[in-house]
């Protein structure tokens, strides 16, 4: 194992807690039907894949959410709401475990996300935190409707690569999915298993980060 020089950390359950139950929730609310093999942890349907690459627009992603439900007479905000439960906040000092990792290494964020999520957040940040959005806690940000890409998709990670000039084998990816990590370590990356058990502040303690 190489000396650590960058981080790479995933945003949701790593940073910005989510609740995968609350979503299920809702959009079982909303009329969906099979709802678990719809959205959950470790599988999703192609809709959420092609909304997290930006290839579908907000007004695409609720059309057919409205297809799916029967239910046309759905609003917008009904839709945006009830996608946005899944999102709960950044705990207490999490945003102080960045600065203190930004102060010793080259930090990076890659996260699967999507137009109304991301608004969500860095709204949530600017009206919890007073923090404008991530850049302040990373050298770069990398948002998969962004960049157009996903994980674990091999393509997001040579981006990243390419866009900043790190070494796998001297970066440690974190990550509250394992099929994530699995790409991540085929490419040469060493990782970690970010949960509820063992979270980002346990993994610091775990690698003397």
């Amino acid at each position: 194992m190489q000396k650590i020089k960058n981080i790479i950390l995933d945003y949701g359950n790593v940073i910005f807690m989510i609740d995968f139950h609350r979503v299920r929730q809702a959009f079982i609310s909303l009329g969906i039907k099979n709802v678990d093999i719809f959205f959950g942890h470790r599988v999703q349907d192609a809709l959420f894949d092609g909304f997290d690459r930006g290839d579908i627009s907000e007004n695409e992603f609720r059309e057919e959410i409205r297809q799916r439900s029967g239910n046309f007479a759905l609003t917008d905000g009904e839709i945006d709401e009830a996608w946005n439960t899944l999102l709960i906040g950044v705990p207490p000092g999490k945003h102080e475990t960045l600065v203190y990792l930004k102060n010793k290494y080259r930090c990076f964020l890659l996260s699967n996300n999507n137009a109304i999520h991301y608004r969500y957040c860095m709204q949530h940040l600017q009206d919890v935190h007073n923090v404008a959005d991530n850049s302040v806690f990373f050298e770069q940000t990398f948002y998969s409707h962004l960049v157009g890409l996903r994980k674990p998709e091999r393509a997001i990670f040579e981006e990243v690569i390419n866009q900043t000039g790190l070494l796998p084998e001297e970066t440690l990816f974190i990550d509250d999915s394992p099929q994530h990590l699995k790409t991540a370590v085929a490419l040469g990356f060493q990782t970690a298993l970010c949960t509820l058990d063992e979270p980002l502040e346990s993994l610091i303690r775990k690698f003397d980060l």
